[in-house]
């Protein structure tokens, strides 16, 4: 029986990369990585963030907001996401979708 290799990458150490870079990059005047989704405490569910919510959301020096949506190579873009990403930019933001930090350095030339 065949094993399987278990180095596979993983999207929180994608962000957290790019959270890294993005903490010494002269550009980035502040990121932090965002929580969506929901979760139960006690009997209740509690929702966080806001559908299509960004992974990681900040702002430029030049005073442009930052919207990062991380995803794993071959991972899935959901519309909410694209739509909101797309919305950053047409209002002069900085949006962009990243599979590692070397695409994220990439686009803040």
């Amino acid at each position: 029986m065949a094993i399987k290799p278990t180095t596979a990458i993983k999207e929180h150490d994608i962000q957290n990369a790019i959270l890294e870079l993005l903490a010494v990059h002269p550009k980035v005047a502040w990121a932090h990585r965002m929580n969506s989704g929901a979760f139960k405490v006690g009997p209740r569910f509690i929702k966080c963030g806001f559908t299509g919510c960004p992974d990681i959301m900040g702002q430029l020096k030049d005073g442009r907001f930052l919207a990062i949506e991380v995803k794993k190579p071959g991972g899935k873009l959901t519309k909410e996401q694209n739509e909101f990403i797309t919305m950053v930019n047409m209002n002069k933001g900085f949006g962009i979708i990243a599979t590692d930090a070397a695409q994220v350095a990439e686009a803040l030339k």
